[in-house]
């Protein structure tokens, strides 16, 4: 209790709002070479310095670390993060981070990862703690904006990761035969040449509308159709719907040539076996398409390569073919083992049922915690809100950051005092 009722007197007593205000403008606005913002900045930094030594005076001990909770975090994130430690007695030493719609989101923060974000990653990577980007895109576009918002010394470091296309492949500059790990390389043959197929017949046999109105995402293994249109206008997610409807056919066609299955309707068959996530049957079944056939009939070779892979849809984004195997969780598993963290305690934030995987996968060994946009999807929010309600408004990534700081400064208290 000791703790709480330090914190409580402390935002209690201090007018932390102006602390943080004056923190923000050292963070975010550093020296510059005009005189006049040169002058503000350092007023501001010699303000800050002065209102931290008075809380570090008014709290024998403990001080130095409240004045830096004071400064960051809000009341509310101060106890959040003060619950946590109660509850976990540890701190997180990896970060597992999604990007779209999770750091940055399109119609929140322009699609760029706010500054606020930005300067707390290099917090943590300051601080020692490894940094897991795990997204669906493409390696040469997430390499390009990590390099551009924390800069190439920190990407270059060795301890930050890119899991990239969900998990196809893992990414870690400065780490010798290790810096690249193409994990697709491991898939059978057949799942191999299923991927191929699609891949090589995704826009050449499309109906006209899909062609013309999307194109094939740069991906290494994954086939992903992007529509050509804004994403989230209402052109693109009529031609995404379609887009899936051709593709779940497309796949059922080529899985049923690559097994040498005798089906009389493969498309219908992989319909309705992908049919299972209720958003997926919602966009056939609203397009007329087959959700009845009888896959348990359905030849074991054809069902095996079917149970293997799955099919992403995401309004208006994207219709894309992965591997089951090659989800995010084995990304991330090949990531740790590439960083040496044994042991990990990790942050993840993702919005998706590919980073619910994540989360789940930490969750079995308690082995971390999980945050989510408020729109995330519905399976996503269910499992943050059961676990420690780490739910965020969209755009405001950073407050999620502020709290996993405040845990880990005080998880540092609690070390020295013991």
């Amino acid at each position: 209790m000791e703790q709480y009722d330090q914190l409580y007197r402390l935002y209690e007593t201090v007018d932390t709002e102006t602390l943080r205000a004056y923190q923000e403008f050292v963070d975010l606005f550093p020296p510059l070479s005009s005189p006049i913002a040169l002058d503000q900045w350092e007023t501001a930094r010699d303000e800050l310095d002065e209102r931290k030594a008075d809380i570090a005076e008014e709290f024998p001990a403990t001080g130095e670390t409240y004045a830096e909770i004071a400064a960051r975090l809000t009341r509310e994130e101060a106890f959040a993060a003060l619950d946590l430690f109660s509850k976990y007695d540890r701190a997180v030493n990896v970060l597992v981070l999604d990007v779209d719609e999770t750091l940055r989101s399109a119609g929140d923060t322009d699609n760029e990862i706010p500054r606020d974000t930005l300067y707390l990653l290099t917090e943590f990577h300051e601080r020692g703690i490894p940094i897991v980007v795990c997204t669906g895109q493409t390696l040469e576009n997430v390499k390009g904006f990590l390099i551009q918002g924390l800069g190439n010394e920190v990407v270059s470091s060795g301890s930050v990761s890119i899991v990239y296309e969900s998990g196809n492949g893992v990414f870690t500059p400065n780490h010798g035969p290790d810096t690249k790990r193409l994990l697709y390389e491991r898939l059978d043959g057949v799942v191999v040449d299923v991927f191929d197929a699609v891949r090589g017949r995704a826009l050449s046999e499309a109906p006209d509308d899909v062609r013309h109105g999307c194109h094939l995402q740069g991906n290494e293994f994954n086939v992903t159709l992007k529509p050509n249109a804004e994403v989230g206008s209402e052109t693109a997610v009529e031609i995404v719907d379609e887009a899936l409807c051709y593709l779940c056919g497309l796949v059922g066609e080529s899985v049923a040539e690559a097994t040498g299955a005798d089906v009389t309707d493969p498309a219908g068959v992989a319909q309705t076996f992908f049919a299972k996530d209720p958003e997926i049957r919602a966009v056939l079944e609203e397009a007329g398409r087959s959700t009845d056939a009888d896959v348990a009939g359905a030849p074991s070779a054809m069902l095996d390569v079917l149970e293997r892979i799955d099919i992403g849809y995401y309004e208006g984004d994207a219709a894309e073919l992965v591997s089951l195997e090659l989800a995010k969780p084995t990304g991330v598993e090949e990531a740790f083992d590439v960083l040496g963290i044994d042991d990990p305690f990790a942050l993840v934030m993702g919005d998706s049922k590919s980073d619910l995987r994540v989360m789940e996968w930490l969750a079995e060994t308690d082995a971390g915690l999980a945050a989510a946009p408020d729109h995330a999807s519905k399976a996503v929010l269910d499992h943050v809100r059961a676990r420690d309600d780490l739910v965020y408004e969209a755009g405001q990534s950073s407050s999620v950051l502020h709290i996993v700081y405040g845990l880990e400064l005080l998880a540092r208290l609690d070390e020295r005092r013991s």
